[in-house]
C-alpha cells in the first residue's frame, strides 16, 4: 500500500472525531459569548475588535471540544450500556480512545494558547474554566444534580468573553453567565428524561432518575423562568435598547413553546425542544443583541 493510500482514511477519522464532539452544537454557547464580547466592546470604545473576537471564538470552540471529548472518553462504558448512546464513536470503535485523547489535548492547547494571546487574566483563569468541564461527567456518579455542574461550566463562557475584551471582571457578565448556565442546566434536565430507565439500571445519577420525569420537567420550567428574569436583569443593567428587549420577548415565547411540546407523559418531541428550539434561542437573541448594539452606535 502506498503512502498516499495510507493517508486516505485520515479525513474519515477527523470527521468521526468532529461527530464525537458534536462540533455543530457550539451554536448553543457561542452566541452568548458574542453578546458578552460585543457589549464589552461597545462599552469599551464602541468598536468591534475583530482580532479579539476571533480569539474568543477559538477559545470557546477549543474548550468546548476538549470538554466534549473528555466527556465521551469518561462516559464510554456508560454509553455502551445505553441503547440511545451505544452508537457513539468511542463505543463503536469509529474513534479510538487514543485518538480522542489526542484531539482533546490539542483542543486544550488551542484554548490555552488563545487565552494567553488575549490578556494575562484570561490565561490565569483558563485552568479554572477547565475544571468543571472535567468534573461534569463524573458528577453523574456522585450527585443527583449533575446539571448544576454543567450550568456552572456553561456560565463561564460569557464571563470569559467579557474578560477577554476588557481584562477585568464585570457584574453584567456574571448576570449573563448565570442566565446561560441556568438555561442550559434547565434544558439538560429535559434531555436527561429520555434516559431515566437506563440510568436507574446502570446507576447513573440525575434529577429525572432520582425524582422522576414530572419533577425534572417542573425543575426545567423553574430554571427557564429564572433564566428569563436574569436576561431581563442583564438588559436593564446594560441599558439595552428596544431590539434587545424584542429579542427577550422572542426568547420567552420560545420557552413557552418548548415547554408546551414536552410533557411528562409525552417525550416524543423532546429532540425538537432540545436541538431546534434551544439552538433558535441562542441565535435569535444574538441577532437581536447585535442589531441593538449597532443601532446604539457599535462601529463595525
Amino acid at each position: 500500500m502506498s503512502s498516499a493510500s495510507a493517508a486516505i482514511p485520515q479525513p474519515g477519522r477527523t470527521k468521526a472525531f468532529l461527530r464525537l464532539v458534536m462540533i455543530e452544537h457550539s451554536v448553543f454557547a457561542l452566541p452568548f459569548a458574542y453578546i458578552a464580547a460585543l457589549t464589552a466592546m461597545f462599552q469599551l470604545d464602541g468598536n468591534i475588535h475583530w482580532g479579539r473576537l476571533l480569539l474568543v471564538t477559538v477559545c470557546m470552540v477549543g474548550l468546548r471540544t476538549f470538554a466534549m471529548a473528555a466527556n465521551r472518553i469518561i462516559d464510554r462504558e456508560i454509553d455502551a450500556r445505553n441503547p440511545r448512546t451505544a452508537h457513539r464513536e468511542l463505543v463503536t470503535g469509529a474513534v479510538s480512545v487514543k485518538s480522542a485523547w489526542t484531539g482533546a489535548l490539542i483542543a486544550l492547547v488551542v484554548f490555552l494558547a488563545s487565552a494567553a494571546l488575549l490578556n494575562p487574566l484570561c490565561l490565569a483563569l483558563a485552568p479554572v474554566a477547565v475544571i468543571p468541564m472535567v468534573v461534569y461527567p463524573y458528577g453523574k456518579r456522585f450527585t443527583n444534580f449533575p446539571q448544576a455542574i454543567l450550568g456552572l461550566a456553561q456560565a463561564m463562557g460569557p464571563v470569559g468573553a467579557w474578560i477577554a475584551i476588557t481584562g477585568e471582571w464585570s457584574g453584567q457578565a456574571v448576570i449573563l453567565g448565570l442566565a446561560v448556565g441556568v438555561w442550559i442546566g434547565g434544558f439538560d434536565l429535559i434531555y436527561a428524561c429520555q434516559d431515566v430507565e437506563t440510568d436507574r439500571e446502570v446507576g447513573v445519577k440525575s434529577v429525572p432518575a432520582r425524582f422522576g420525569i414530572p419533577a425534572a420537567i417542573r425543575g426545567a420550567r423553574a430554571c427557564h423562568l429564572v433564566t428569563t428574569a436574569l436576561f431581563v436583569w442583564y438588559a436593564a443593567s446594560t441599558d439595552a435598547g428596544v431590539f434587545f428587549w424584542l429579542g427577550l420577548a422572542v426568547v420567552a415565547g420560545a420557552f413557552v413553546y418548548e415547554h408546551s411540546i414536552v410533557k411528562p407523559h409525552d417525550l416524543s418531541r423532546l429532540n425538537r425542544a432540545f436541538f431546534q428550539v434551544n439552538g433558535f434561542i441562542g441565535i435569535a437573541l444574538f441577532a437581536c443583541a447585535l442589531l441593538d448594539l449597532l443601532v446604539r452606535g457599535l462601529t463595525v
